[in-house]
C-alpha cells in the first residue's frame, strides 16, 4: 500500500505542476483586441461542441454502467460470493467505469481549455521571436501531458484502495477507452470536415490563403484543431496510459505471469499485495517526475531550422527517458525485484524511440521520402495520392518489426509480464511526449489568428515553422500510441484468456477461425465508417462555403462578413451524428461474437484485430502526415510555392490525408484496446 501511495503522490505533484504551468501560460499577453476577438470565437465554438459531445456521452456512460452493474457485478457476486467474502452489493465495476469515463473526459477538457487560451498568447509571443512562442505553445501542451498522467495514476490508486480487486481496474480502463474512442472519432470528424471544406473551396477554388478571414470555415477549422487534436488526443493518450498500467497490473494476478521464464522465482506475484503489482504504477510515477524535469529543457534559438526545432523537443524527451531508466533501476534495487525487469522497460523505451524516429523520417519534409512525395505533385493530385499510399504502406515495416523484436525480447526476459512492462516503459515519459504532440494544434491556431488579425508576415512564418514541426511530432505521438497499443492489447488478450480459462487459442479451431476473420475485418469497417463520416460532413461544409461565397455580397472584397457560426454548427452536427456508429461497433461486436459464437471466437477476434489494425493504423497515420508536410514543403517555397499547380495538387493530397491521420488512423489504437477491455470485462459471461 505504501508503494501505491508513493505513486499517488507523484500524481498529485503532476496536477500541482500542471496548475502552476497553466497559471504561467494564462498570465502571458493576449495581443491586440482583434486577436482577442478571434480567440474568443474559437473558445466559444470549442466549448459548445464539447458540451454537446459530453451530453451525449453521459447518456451512453449511464446505459453501459447499468449493464455492467446487472450483468457483470451481480453476476460475479452470484458466482464468487461464497468464495470471495470481500464482495458486497456495491456495483464496483460499474462505479469504476463511471470514474474512468469522467477522468478521460476531464483530461481532454483540461487540455482543450488551456489550448484555446494559449493559441492567442502564442501568436502574441511570436511577434517577439521563435523561442518565446515555442515556450508558450509547448507549456500549454505540457499542461495536458502532465495532467493526463496525474489523473490516471491517482484514479487507478483510488480504485485499487477502495476495491482491491481486478475487475474494477479493468472497468476503469473500459470507461477511459469508451470516452476516448468517441472523443477521438467525434473530434476527428469535426476538425477534418472543417479543414477539408476550408482547403478545397478556399485554397484551391478561391485561391485565398489558409486561415484567410474571408473563408467562412476558418473559425470552424481552428475550433476543430482543439476539439480533435487536443481534447480528442488527450482522452486518447489517457486511455493508452491507463490501459498499459492496468494490463501489467492485471497480469500479476494470473498464475502465468513471468513464471515460465523463472524471473519471479522466489518472488510472490500472484496476489494484489505483491511488489510486482505496484511496480507499473511506480514506474509511471517516476515517469511523471522525469517528464516535469524534461519540460524545462525544451528551448531553441531564433531562426532555428526544422532539424534544430526537432532536437529541442528531443532533448526534453531523451532526458526524461534517461531519468525513467535511472529511476526504474533504483526501484528494482530498493524493492528487491529481479533486475531483468529493467531490460524490459529499456526495450519498451528504445522501441518507442525507434518507432518515433522512423515516423519522423517518413513524415518530416527535411527527409527524402516526403520531399519525393512533394515532387509527385508536379504531375497532379493522382500521383500525389498514389505516392502517399505507397509511402504509408512502406512506412509500416520498421515500426512493426520493432514491435515484433520488442515482444520477442521482453518475453524472453520476463514472460508475458515483460511484454506488458515494455508498454509501461514506452509510455512512462508520456507527460513530455504528449506535450510535444499537443503543442502543434496551438501553433496551428496561432498561425490562423496571426493571418486573420493581419499581423506581420514574420509572425506567420514563425508559427508555420512550429506548426510544421507539430505535424511531425504529432505523427510521432501516433506511432507511440499505436506501438504501445499492440503491446497493451496483447497483454489484455492474455488476461482475457485467463478470465475465460483458455490455456491456448487454437487458430485451426473453426470458432477461432471465424473470430479471427471478423477481427481482421473490424479495423477496415471502422476506418471506412470514420472516413465516410468525414466525407459526408466535408461535403456539407464545402457546399456551405460555396453558398456563402455565392450569396453573401462583398466577402471576397473584405466588405462582407462570412457566417462563421453556420459553419461551426455544420461541423458540430455532423460530428455528433456520425460518431455514434463507429463507437458502438467497438463495444457491441466483441459482446456479440463472445455470446453467439463463444469465448474461443472472441479470442480469435482479438488476434485478428491486433494484426490488421496495427498495420492499417500506422499506414494511415504516416501517409496522412507525409501528405500534410509535402504540402508544407511546397508552401515553404519549393516547386513553385503557394498558388502553383503543384501546390494545388498537394492540397488535394492533404485533404485525403486529413481523415487518415486525424480521424481513422489514431482512432484505430483505441479500437484495439477497447475491444480487448470489453472482452476482459464481459469475458465471464461467455464461459460455457
Amino acid at each position: 500500500m505504501n508503494n501505491l501511495l508513493v505513486a499517488a503522490g507523484a500524481g498529485v505533484i503532476a496536477l500541482l505542476f500542471a496548475a502552476w504551468t497553466a497559471r504561467r501560460v494564462l498570465a502571458e499577453d493576449e495581443g491586440t483586441d482583434t486577436m482577442k476577438t478571434i480567440a474568443s470565437a474559437i473558445q466559444e465554438g470549442a466549448a459548445a461542441f464539447l458540451r454537446r459531445e459530453y451530453t451525449f456521452l453521459s447518456v451512453f456512460v449511464v446505459i453501459v454502467a447499468i449493464a455492467l452493474a446487472v450483468f457483470v457485478d451481480y453476476d460475479a457476486l452470484d458466482r464468487f460470493g461464497e468464495q470471495r467474502g470481500e464482495f458486497t452489493d456495491l456495483p464496483r465495476t460499474a462505479a469504476a467505469y463511471i470514474l474512468g469515463a469522467i477522468s478521460s473526459a476531464l483530461a481532454g477538457y483540461i487540455g482543450m481549455y488551456i489550448a484555446v487560451r494559449a493559441n492567442v498568447r502564442t501568436a502574441a509571443k511570436a511577434r517577439q521571436g521563435l523561442n518565446p512562442a515555442l515556450r508558450v505553445a509547448f507549456s500549454s501542451g505540457a499542461v495536458m501531458g502532465i495532467t493526463v498522467t496525474g489523473i490516471s495514476v491517482i484514479g487507478l490508486v483510488i480504485v485499487y484502495l477502495v476495491t482491491q480487486d481486478t475487475q474494477p481496474l479493468t472497468g476503469y480502463a473500459f470507461g477511459a477507452s469508451s470516452i476516448a474512442l468517441f472523443a477521438r472519432v467525434g473530434g476527428g470528424i469535426y476538425t477534418k470536415a472543417a479543414d477539408v471544406g476550408a482547403d478545397l473551396v478556399g485554397k484551391v477554388e478561391a485561391g485565398i490563403p489558409e486561415d484567410d478571414p474571408r473563408n467562412p470555415a476558418t473559425i470552424a477549422d481552428n475550433v476543430g484543431d482543439n476539439v480533435g487534436d487536443v481534447a480528442g488526443m488527450g482522452a486518447d493518450l489517457f486511455e493508452s496510459y491507463t490501459g498499459s498500467i492496468v494490463a501489467a497490473m492485471a497480469l500479476t494476478t494470473a498464475a502465468v505471469v513471468g513464471a515460465e521464464k523463472g524471473v519471479f522465482e522466489n518472488t510472490d506475484v500472484a496476489n494484489w499485495d505483491s511488489k510486482a503489482f505496484a511496480l507499473p504504477l511506480l514506474i509511471m510515477g517516476v515517469g511523471i517526475i522525469s517528464a516535469i524535469i524534461g519540460t524545462f529543457l525544451v528551448r531553441t534559438g531564433e531562426n532555428a531550422t526544422m532539424g534544430r526545432l526537432l532536437w529541442a523537443l528531443r532533448t526534453g524527451v531523451f532526458s526524461a527517458s534517461g531519468l525513467v531508466l535511472a529511476g526504474t533501476a533504483a526501484l528494482l534495487v530498493v524493492m528487491d525485484l529481479p533486475f531483468d525487469l529493467f531490460w524490459a522497460v529499456l526495450i519498451g523505451l528504445v522501441a518507442g524511440q525507434v518507432i518515433g524516429t522512423a515516423t519522423e523520417y517518413y513524415t518530416a519534409y527535411e527527409f527524402r521520402p516526403t520531399q519525393n512525395l512533394s515532387k509527385t505533385a508536379e504531375t497532379g493530385p493522382a500521383t500525389v495520392i498514389i505516392g502517399g499510399l505507397g509511402l504509408g504502406m512502406l512506412s509500416t515495416a520498421v515500426p512493426l518489426i520493432t514491435i515484433v523484436v520488442a515482444i520477442w525480447a521482453t518475453y524472453q526476459i520476463a514472460g508475458l509480464y515483460g511484454i506488458a512492462l515494455a508498454a509501461v516503459g514506452m509510455l512512462s515519459p508520456l507527460g513530455i511526449t504528449l506535450a510535444t504532440d499537443a503543442y502543434g494544434p496551438v501553433a496551428d491556431n496561432a498561425g490562423g489568428i496571426a493571418e486573420q488579425a493581419h499581423l506581420d508576415p514574420a509572425v506567420r512564418q514563425r508559427t508555420d515553422a512550429l506548426d510544421s514541426l507539430g505535424n511531425t511530432t504529432a505523427a510521432t505521438g501516433k506511432g507511440f500510441a499505436i506501438g504501445s497499443a499492440v503491446l497493451t492489447a496483447l497483454a489484455l488478450m492474455v488476461t482475457y484468456s485467463q478470465v475465460v480459462g483458455l490455456e491456448t487459442i487454437d487458430i485451426l479451431d473453426v470458432e477461432t477461425m471465424l473470430g479471427l476473420l471478423i477481427g481482421g475485418l473490424m479495423p477496415f469497417v471502422f476506418a471506412a465508417l470514420a472516413m465516410g463520416a468525414v466525407g459526408r460532413a466535408a461535403m456539407a461544409m464545402v457546399n456551405e462555403v460555396r453558398r456563402q461565397f455565392r450569396e453573401i455580397p462583398g466577402i471576397m472584397e473584405g466588405t462582407g462578413k462570412p457566417d462563421y457560426a453556420r459553419a461551426v454548427a455544420i461541423s458540430t452536427d455532423g460530428a455528433i451524428r456520425e460518431m455514434v456508429l463507429p463507437g458502438l461497433l467497438a463495444v457491441v461486436v466483441p459482446i456479440l461474437v463472445g455470446s453467439v459464437i463463444g469465448a474461443e471466437a472472441l479470442g480469435g477476434l482479438l488476434i485478428g484485430s491486433i494484426a490488421s489494425g496495427s498495420v492499417l493504423a500506422l499506414m494511415m497515420a504516416n501517409a496522412g502526415g507525409a501528405w500534410d508536410n509535402a504540402k508544407k514543403y511546397i508552401e515553404a517555397g519549393h516547386l513553385g510555392g503557394k498558388g502553383s499547380e503543384a501546390h494545388k495538387a498537394a492540397v488535394v493530397g492533404d485533404t485525403v490525408g486529413d481523415p487518415f491521420k486525424d480521424t481513422a488512423g489514431p482512432s484505430m489504437n483505441i479500437l484495439l484496446k477497447l475491444m480487448s477491455i470489453v472482452a476482459v470485462v464481459f469475458g465471464p459471461l461467455f464461459v460455457g
